[in-house]
């Protein structure tokens, strides 16, 4: 079988095995066998060099070799992660070569590794680097590689007779710069001795290292994007309880980031963890259903498990796995089974399901994420969120997590993954929460989404600064004419207060804003004669803006039910499927199949839920196709118990 090829290709799903020496050939095989039997026949294997090389410089494979055949006695398909040497404590993986000898030196390792294991026909391809991101610039090589960046780089003057000086941001430039050309070199190596073979990646740690991916680039040489989202070391931006939105969003942001390649969630967290991960715990089987089927709805190819079986050394001996320490089952392994072969019994259905998102896109800027690290206090983590690294995804995420709550499914996209070029933009809407620095080169792009469309959504400091952190609301706002005036001043009031919009108290977060309004615009918010909210009408669309961090204040007031019923007015949800009303702890994501509907529910509260869903009345006889509980369909009546992701076909 061959999948993530193509965005038709048939979902595959697996856990990793983790081949070190001192396994017998008994325990190996049985490995393998346990995946063919629980409906997986993907696996990812990491080819450590140190585990073929000796210090002498001989190559042994039969350790890896045993591993491959008998992934081919078991109709196992194997994902190849190059993995040169490197130090026992490095569970990771380096993210760059030391220096021009290091590179030499991986250079070999693939010119040796490479041509070995495609022979195979267990072999399925490659990852050339695990979770890239997250390096830093301190090395030879990369103050080698920098000093000829900066140089390649357009020369801008700095005097103040030509221009407001400003910082640099040629670190953060250059690291997503670097991400892009060792990946890319590493793709170029193994291309010299395998000219086909499929080439994957996977990110990590979304959330805060997304600023350091450029995936339009990433497009052009990869055959598929991935991710590793572990709530153990990934989602510190959330509780437990919310854990599979976060999966939903970092999902989202892979989708958008593959563009027109396919995507597969190559890593999700199997088992427990002890002492690595910042936030330890262990799975149930119904958090691994709820992942499985969030990825799988949000149009990924597949999914691997984080590991099949535990690794016996590091730091990571005895954790992350499926089985248990005698090798049987654990129950998360037979949940995963179970939706793998609930796949596989449908498989030309989801094999051409495409993700149906709702025309809401959730708009972040990497621009914003560097300004924002740059800003933040020197020293301790400051009490009030907007001074931190955070605020910005935070904020964002904060109308992922509303509009979630509504069923809805908005894209979550950066700036330059949006279509800008479109002749017409009715029913859209763009949500900007708290995107500080916005580049200037997209202020004439959002004029022509706006004038040929519908909604615009603005609140806290988004576009006060430029991507060069220059404050642009200073005397006089660039963006006055869209936004419907210029802010007059941000004041600090505090962690959480009220503000009074559109006849409705909204929570908000430390600054509020407040607008000097044009004479034509409608204000909607008012404190004594203060405008602190406005509706400006540009072209066929509008702009509401309140320069108040309104996502983030619903967020840490957890009250996302006042700002939807603010938003409700300005969101276009005709003919988008969605719930009949906001339910915490709720959220549902759909794809379209032909003529048909895979619709996934998925309840995170402590009590089962009745919900009305809107926007079905053209699908009839509804199927269920997956429940780990006994949750029921009555037409667009469900019955949703505590913890379960209820799976319903439409005919």
């Amino acid at each position: 079988m061959r999948a993530q090829e193509r965005k038709t290709d048939p979902l595959m799903f697996g856990a990793e095995i983790f081949i070190e020496p001192g396994q017998s050939d008994a325990i190996v095989e049985g490995w393998f066998k346990t995946l063919s039997e629980h409906n997986m026949h993907l696996t990812r294997i990491r080819m450590l060099e140190s585990y073929m090389k000796d210090a002498q410089g001989n190559w042994d494979f039969t350790l890896f070799d045993k591993a491959f055949r008998y992934a081919e006695k078991y109709k196992v398909k194997v994902y190849a992660n190059l993995f040169p040497a490197t130090d026992f404590k490095d569970i990771g993986g380096f993210k760059f070569p030391y220096d021009r000898a290091h590179l030499t030196r991986i250079a070999e390792y693939i010119k040796v590794v490479v041509p070995h294991f495609k022979q195979f026909k267990s072999f399925y391809g490659w990852v050339p680097i695990n979770e890239p991101g997250g390096g830093h610039l301190y090395d030879p090589l990369a103050k080698e590689l920098f000093a000829q960046w900066q140089a390649s780089q357009p020369k801008v003057s700095n005097h103040p007779l030509s221009q407001v000086p400003h910082f640099s941001f040629d670190n953060e430039k250059f690291l997503m710069y670097y991400n892009t050309w060792y990946l890319k070199w590493l793709v170029e190596e193994i291309r010299k001795y395998d000219k086909s073979s499929p080439i994957h990646v996977n990110t990590h740690q979304i959330f805060d290292n997304v600023a350091q991916y450029d995936f339009r680039d990433w497009r052009s040489f990869l055959t598929s994007l991935g991710g590793s989202a572990h709530a153990s070391w990934h989602f510190g931006y959330f509780p437990r309880e919310k854990y599979a939105l976060a999966m939903s969003a970092n999902s989202e942001i892979i989708l958008s980031g593959a563009g027109s390649l396919p995507w597969l969630m190559t890593e999700l967290q199997a088992g427990n963890n002890i002492y690595s991960g910042y936030a330890p715990f262990c799975p149930t089987k119904e958090e691994i259903a709820q992942w499985q089927w969030i990825s799988v709805a949000t149009g990924s190819k597949g999914a691997i498990f984080w590991c099949l079986n535990p690794r016996t050394s590091g730091f990571e001996a005895g954790e992350w796995a499926m089985l248990d320490f005698q090798n049987k089952p654990s129950d998360r392994l037979t949940e995963a089974s179970k939706i793998a072969k609930v796949i596989a019994d449908h498989q030309k259905l989801f094999a051409t399901a495409v993700p149906l998102n709702s025309k809401i896109h959730i708009l972040y800027n990497r621009e914003s994420l560097w300004v924002e690290d740059k800003m933040k206090p020197e020293g301790n983590k400051d009490k009030y969120e907007v001074r931190n690294t955070g605020a910005v995804m935070k904020s964002a995420i904060s109308y992922f997590e509303a509009l979630s709550g509504l069923g809805l499914q908005p894209t979550f996209k950066e700036l330059r993954e949006f279509s800008f070029t479109e002749k017409d933009y009715s029913g859209e809407t763009i949500i900007f929460a708290h995107q500080i620095a916005l580049p200037e080169a997209y202020y004439a792009k959002l004029r022509y989404f706006v004038e040929r469309g519908d909604t615009l959504l603005i609140d806290g400091l988004t576009a006060f600064y430029n991507e060069n952190a220059v404050g642009k609301m200073i005397n006089t706002f660039p963006l006055a004419d869209l936004f419907g005036g210029s802010v007059a001043e941000f004041t600090f009031i505090g962690d959480t207060f009220s503000l009074d919009i559109a006849g409705r108290k909204l929570a908000s977060h430390a600054l509020r804003g407040v607008i000097n309004p044009l004479s034509n615009v409608k204000v909607i918010g008012t404190e004594g004669t203060q405008a602190l909210g406005v509706i400006n009408t540009f072209g066929k669309g509008k702009v509401i803006w309140i320069p108040s961090l309104i996502g983030l204040g619903a967020r840490k007031a957890n009250d996302y039910q006042s700002l939807l019923a603010f938003l409700a007015p300005y969101l276009n949800t005709q003919d988008t499927l969605h719930f009949d009303s906001y339910h915490e702890g709720l959220l549902m994501k759909t794809l379209k199949s032909g003529k048909h509907l895979i619709t996934v529910v998925i309840n995170k509260n402590k009590t089962t839920i009745q919900v009305q869903l809107k926007g079905f009345s053209q699908y009839k006889t509804p199927t269920l196709l997956y429940t780990n509980k006994s949750s029921k369909i009555n037409g667009e009546k469900l019955t949703v118990e505590s913890e379960d992701a209820l799976v319903i076909l439409w005919e």
